[in-house]
């Protein structure tokens, strides 16, 4: 399965500019980062000793040419001044999907960049079209139960999602419960949480809730969210709790979900799968002992079922850069196997992805079984 993939990621890749691109990675020692269907530079790089971008210091470059790749775009983008961060999207193929974002240290920095690099032809045919990135922060999560108590949604959020910074409540003529607008760190945590809180809400409170990007207000980024009057029936947060640094982003693993929050829902006041220890498996790699293709595992060690059978085909892509996979998964002693699709965001390599889809089909395994 691992060999078909790759010579299907061969016959898309342009292997002369994979080489160009690996040659100068070595011969400059840069490094790059694979994280969640992007490739990522610096955040800072080593050795940076210049001040932390602030708002509007990043731009957002389109039309980029398939088949290039950080051999050509940092230098191009350092050229005019020093990047502090560069992103390139990447799809399973290996191929990037069109799009990168440049931050810099200053917004006149990036002012320039956009100035100077404009319709810049990268290739005969493709002229980069860049200009300031949105960096949208807030995601606006709808479809609360009316008795959420800010403090206590602030600390599931903070469970759940990285770079969580300060939760507002709000009300609307009409609509039964209530909406938190939600203000993050950085685009990246925000958007990563945009992906992934519906389910989030579902697998562990039972909870059908809305995500989506939340205008950004005509504020300075380090301004409090607008105060919001708490509904009828809401409990505001006492005057003299303490603020969002008073808790850390993310809680010790073996913390549960706040009992407040899962009282006012109606959900389980820990989660369906804690976080437990690790072990090795039979192939050397660490296993989570609770993850779903451990428990399943058990399940059937438990039951005499004997042990189940994987098999992962890849389907294709989806839009955010995940990537479908079908499966069937065959237990000996059962006389149908399990069958049913899978959605994830591609891991750093291909071994990484299919355990991935692997994990997912396991779940929904044990979710039928």
């Amino acid at each position: 399965m691992v060999e078909m993939m790759e010579r299907k990621q061969i016959q898309v890749l342009n292997l002369e500019r994979v080489q160009a691109l690996e040659t100068w990675l070595k011969t400059t020692n840069t490094k790059l980062a694979q994280v969640n269907g992007q490739r990522k530079y610096g955040g800072p790089p080593e050795g940076w000793d210049g001040p932390t971008p602030v708002a509007r210091c990043e731009v957002f470059i389109g039309h980029i040419p398939r088949d290039a790749y950080e051999d050509l775009l940092i230098p191009l983008f350092s050229s005019v001044g020093p990047l502090w961060e560069f992103r390139l999207m990447m799809n399973f193929s290996g191929q990037n999907r069109g799009f990168a974002y440049a931050k810099y240290s200053s917004s006149v920095v990036a002012s320039n960049a956009i100035r100077l690099l404009h319709g810049h032809m990268l290739e005969p045919g493709f002229r980069l079209s860049v200009r300031r990135s949105t960096e949208k922060r807030r995601l606006c999560v709808g479809d609360l139960p009316a008795t959420t108590r800010q403090e206590d949604l602030l600390q599931v959020l903070r469970e759940l999602a990285e770079g969580v910074e300060r939760v507002s409540l709000k009300a609307r003529p009409g609509i039964e419960g209530v909406s938190a607008i939600v203000a993050f760190s950085s685009h990246h945590c925000a958007s990563m949480a945009k992906k992934m809180l519906v389910e989030a809400f579902k697998k562990h409170f039972a909870l059908t809730v809305s995500v989506k990007w939340q205008s950004e207000p005509n504020v300075n980024p380090g301004d409090p969210l607008p105060a919001q009057k708490p509904p009828e029936g809401l409990l505001a947060p006492p005057p003299n709790s303490p603020g969002p640094s008073a808790l850390p982003p993310r809680l010790a693993s073996h913390a549960s979900i706040t009992p407040g929050f899962c009282r006012a829902v109606g959900g389980p006041a820990t989660p369906p799968y804690p976080h437990p220890p690790c072990s090795s498996s039979s192939k050397g790699q660490l296993v989570s002992a609770g993850s779903p293709v451990m428990l399943l595992h058990k399940v059937c060690e438990a039951t005499g079922v004997g042990q189940p059978l994987y098999k992962m085909y890849y389907s294709h892509a989806g839009p955010g850069g995940f990537l479908y996979f079908s499966y069937t998964v065959c237990i000996p002693r059962l006389t149908a196997p399990f069958k049913g699709l899978v959605m994830i965001l591609p891991g750093p390599t291909v071994t990484a992805t299919l355990e991935k889809a692997r994990q997912a089909a396991a779940k929904q395994v044990l979710l039928r079984v």
